[in-house]
């Protein structure tokens, strides 16, 4: 199994969102780097859903329900697109200033890479962003 975090905006599409509708089509990624972690994500994989633009926080945990297909809202058919679930929301919001405050993150793809709304995550990034949580 395998880690990975997204990004979304929170007044587009947030994790409440998600547990409303018990899964979603991830879909409009563009970015080529971005697009490969689709394409390297696999039924099971944990996902942290990350609020961009507004409250800046992972909330919860998604799964990998549905792996890498044809994105449907690309006409060219040149991206894909993968089917998440919710699993739980978080007990407390990560923010990303603890997230840059914390060490054992500093290599992290999110932090690094910030633009990239789909990267990977490190098990020892997830243990500590879960623990950060007061999972």
């Amino acid at each position: 199994m395998a880690y990975w975090l997204v990004k979304s905006e929170p007044n587009k599409y947030s994790f409440d969102d998600l547990r409303r509708d018990g899964k979603t089509v991830w879909d409009g990624v563009r970015n080529n780097t971005a697009a490969l972690h689709l394409k390297a994500m696999k039924q099971g994989d944990q996902v942290l859903y990350y609020h961009s633009q507004e409250g800046l926080a992972v909330v919860g945990v998604a799964e990998v329900a549905r792996e890498a297909f044809v994105d449907p809202t690309d006409p060219a058919g040149r991206f894909v697109a993968v089917e998440l679930t919710p699993v739980r929301a978080l007990p407390k919001p990560v923010t990303l200033a603890e997230m840059k405050a914390n060490p054992a993150l500093a290599n992290m793809a999110m932090l690094r890479l910030f633009r990239l709304s789909v990267s990977p995550v490190t098990p020892e990034e997830w243990a500590s962003i879960l623990a950060m949580a007061g999972e």
